[in-house]
């Protein structure tokens, strides 16, 4: 019975959101470490959102179990703290005097391929952030942050259409109880 009550999620990890949002948070570490001075609240600020971002979106997804609502919510603070480590970002750039790179300028278009390399992770990205400048570093940050976003816009999306084909798990239970239900009294008719 729990099988069909429970469905697991599988894996959040293996979401592309996910690997997204975990490339984030290390490069926002890095980046942290590397161009902002300690004590500064804006690392914590920095780290946080980007933890935040990764987290929820694990949170969220295992949450899904019981709660679709709930799933939808932490997924939607993930989003929502990505989209606070975005303005971080920007406002890093802006305050220095440093280029935005336009979406479909080269950089950020070579960033945008390269992350979508299958089962691509921080590796892919170690090398920029521990030898490029800050400039480079935020940017690659900033398009991250935009794929991983939309991501979980879409995530978001299907998320409320399968809740809305389906139900939640009070539907599931409800539907399982009445059929029980049934099959007692198609049970004790004969």
């Amino acid at each position: 019975m729990s099988d069909r009550l429970l469905k697991s999620p599988g894996d959040p990890r293996k979401l592309l959101a996910y690997k997204k949002a975990d490339i984030i948070y290390r490069l926002t570490f890095r980046f942290c470490e590397r161009f902002l001075r300690k004590g500064d609240r804006t690392v914590d600020q920095m780290v946080q959102a980007a933890r935040s971002g990764k987290q929820n979106i694990i949170e969220g997804v295992e949450a899904a179990v019981t709660s679709k609502e709930t799933e939808l919510k932490l997924v939607n603070v993930a989003r929502a703290s990505l989209g606070e480590l975005l303005e971080d970002y920007r406002d890093y750039l802006a305050t220095r005097g440093l280029a935005v790179w336009e979406k479909d300028s080269e950089k950020a278009v070579f960033v945008r391929a390269k992350s979508r390399e299958p089962d691509v992770g921080y590796e892919a990205f170690r090398e920029f952030v521990e030898t490029r400048s800050d400039e480079v570093v935020a940017n690659i940050a900033v398009c991250l942050i935009h794929q991983c976003r939309y991501l979980l816009e879409r995530f978001l999306k299907q998320r409320e259409e399968a809740f809305r084909e389906g139900g939640g798990l009070r539907e599931r239970l409800t539907n399982a109880r009445l059929e029980a239900r049934r099959a007692q009294r198609a049970g004790g008719a004969g």
